[in-house]
């Protein structure tokens, strides 16, 4: 891995790998990044929490105590609890002036707004083996998380920033360039796929960046048991980023159809 802000290896996580399974605890959450300024700010509303804090083998049991070999079932709160919408975020990570005299700007988003086909270019950009186009789809629409890191470059047709801001669709290119997804229960658990990085953005800490944010918005979520799978090669990336391997002995197993 490159030093301080590489981002991650297109191997991150491949369905065709049997990878390191990988647990990240909130209690070593890495510092954000900073970030230039905002680009959507949205309002959240109150929730009242259930005071529960699960580890992680606590959160699998998921409500039930064992007392003198019975079992008794955790009732939930006789109100119900206000639901936190998630909000989602827009974030200008970098800026820069190119050389031709444009502007590109790298956006982070938390909206899920992802083509099929730009990520499936993307996925070749990695050298990932190609997936039917209906699953990805699928696997997209039913993650809990999707985030993307997309480049704009802004024409120099003119040096107003007010006006830059209001260029038409033709006067800017916008491409995926990475992309991050999250399966999760809603409650306790999450486990993050599919992170890559275009290779032509690697090792400008985007692919560090990118997983910050993830981390933050689910813990945000109030999400506190964080998992992923990872391949040897980038095992050392997401040390840095929080991760433990194999915490307290606990393996991840996997199951392959045998014919």
């Amino acid at each position: 891995m490159a030093p301080a802000f590489a981002a991650a290896a297109s191997s991150s996580v491949c369905g065709a790998c049997v990878p390191a399974a990988c647990h990240f605890e909130a209690r070593s959450m890495v510092a954000a990044s900073r970030f230039l300024r905002n680009r959507v700010e949205g309002k959240r509303q109150s929730a009242a929490a259930w005071p529960l804090k699960a580890g992680l083998w606590d959160s699998l049991r998921s409500g039930f105590l064992k007392d003198n070999n019975s079992t008794q079932t955790v009732e939930p709160p006789s109100e119900p609890l206000e639901v936190e919408e998630p909000v989602p975020e827009e974030l200008v990570l970098l800026e820069r002036a190119l050389p031709d005299g444009s502007t590109e700007q790298i956006i982070f988003s938390s909206a899920g707004d992802v083509d099929i086909y730009d990520l499936q270019a993307l996925c070749d950009k990695v050298g990932w083996p190609r997936r039917p186009l209906s699953k990805i789809a699928a696997s997209l629409r039913n993650s809990y998380l999707v985030a993307t890191l997309h480049s704009v470059i802004q024409s120099s047709g003119t040096d107003d920033e007010h006006l830059r801001s209001y260029l038409t669709e033709g006067e800017e290119k916008k491409q995926l360039i990475g992309m991050a997804r999250a399966t999760s229960d809603h409650a306790f658990n999450a486990t993050i796929w599919d992170v890559l990085v275009d290779p032509s953005y690697q090792g400008q800490g985007l692919g560090k960046a990118l997983m910050e944010k993830v981390i933050r918005t689910l813990l945000q979520r109030d999400i506190n048991n964080i998992t992923l799978f990872a391949d040897n090669k980038v095992i050392d990336f997401y040390k840095n980023l929080g991760f433990e391997v194999d915490p307290q002995g606990i393996k991840g197993m996997f199951w392959y159809p045998r014919f």
